[in-house]
């Protein structure tokens, strides 16, 4: 049950940081906020797919 938790908040952590790279990058206002709701709608998948398709 903690382990969950962990990792939970892991997730979280990582989301905020996905969404502060996202929102300080030069990318255009429209895909800043797509980019923004795919991580919020799906956290751990969003996040992996701005990872690995998102801005460098």
């Amino acid at each position: 049950m903690e382990i969950g938790g962990i990792l939970g908040f892991i997730v979280l952590v990582l989301d905020i940081w996905a969404i502060v790279r996202v929102i300080g990058s030069g990318a255009s206002v429209g895909a800043k906020i797509l980019w923004s709701l795919l991580i919020i709608v799906l956290p751990v998948l969003g996040l992996v797919i701005w990872y690995l398709a998102g801005p460098k």
